[in-house]
């Protein structure tokens, strides 16, 4: 790189135990000469865990804790993290992250370049516990590939009904994609200011699939750099939750569908969700003779009924 871009890094932290000392760790070991880190924030929700205390000696880097006395969710918390930042570039990294030496430096390497000036965003390849790779971009969300998933048919017919996220076989090279996945978004500063930040509507899940797609609206496109590598574990918040994830993911998607979707789609995507998709989940718990499976279905569904029949989305901004 010609020049020192300076970046800052923000983690949202909810009950996820030590994965956020290994991560703030691992931090320490990637920071490399060729950027400045200017920033390092944890922005914790409320955990009843304390993995947010005594965080401070943790990295080289002078790390700041904002303790919020509510969960505010993911995205409120993403802009909380970087409000009032001036550097250069912004990542938001998942605290069940790990990084490792060319992380950091080289998809900064890669946006710093002129050439690539339309691209705002930037991800990485991610890998699981066993160094195999891991889902890291995806398409776009459309009504038919919700389907697909929804119902298993993505798998037999990938062709007509395109998986949502991209598999091992396409990411084999560096490339633009429609989104990368949020638990390492590169993001460029000037971006993230003219969009707003990320849309607070979304708690959690889904957020930056539509910051994503607002980027895309405005110009700016997402680039996929597949010679440099990030552990991602999945799940290190929700894994205690997985009713109220459930409930989570359901809602943030039906919240997309009526922001970008026209009525009819939407409200489509609404009518399916709600018949085709519950009766999937149930069948596929009773199947495996998960009792708690089940459990966590109904649970979820109900939260999503009463959120529907209360009125509490607010679907156009």
């Amino acid at each position: 790189m010609s020049r020192q871009p300076s970046l800052d890094i923000i983690i949202v932290n909810w009950n996820t135990g030590t994965l956020l000392r290994d991560c703030l760790e691992s931090i320490s070991q990637a920071h490399a000469a060729s950027f400045r880190l200017e920033r390092l924030v944890v922005v914790d929700n409320n955990s009843a865990d304390g993995s947010a205390d005594g965080l401070e000696g943790l990295s080289k880097q002078p790390t700041s804790v904002l303790y919020n006395d509510v969960n505010r969710g993911f995205a409120a918390a993403c802009n909380q993290g970087a409000a009032g930042t001036q550097a250069d570039y912004l990542l938001f990294l998942n605290p069940d992250t790990r990084v490792f030496s060319e992380s950091l430096w080289l998809p900064l390497e890669v946006l710093e370049q002129p050439e690539n000036a339309t691209f705002g965003i930037c991800g990485i390849r991610h890998v699981d516990d066993s160094g195999a790779f891991s889902t890291s971009c995806a398409r776009f969300p459309t009504l038919r590939i919700f389907f697909g998933q929804m119902t298993g048919l993505s798998r037999l017919f990938p062709k007509w009904l395109p998986p949502h996220f991209l598999s091992e076989s396409e990411c084999l090279e560096s490339q633009a994609v429609d989104q990368v996945i949020g638990a390492f978004f590169l993001v460029r500063r000037t971006l993230f200011e003219v969009l707003g930040g990320f849309d607070v509507r979304f708690f959690v899940y889904f957020e930056e699939v539509d910051f994503s797609l607002r980027a895309r609206q405005a110009g700016f496109r997402s680039y996929y750099l597949a010679c440099a590598t990030a552990y991602h574990k999945g799940g290190g918040s929700s894994r205690h939750a997985k009713a109220a994830r459930l409930f989570y993911s359901l809602r943030s998607r039906l919240l997309y569908g009526f922001k970008h979707y026209s009525l009819l789609a939407a409200l489509t995507l609404v009518f399916l969700t709600l018949t085709v998709e519950l009766a999937t989940r149930c069948l596929a718990a009773l199947g495996s003779m998960s009792m708690s499976k089940l459990v966590e279905t109904a649970q979820g569904y109900a939260s999503l009924f009463v959120c529907l029949c209360t009125k509490r989305l607010r679907w156009r901004s």
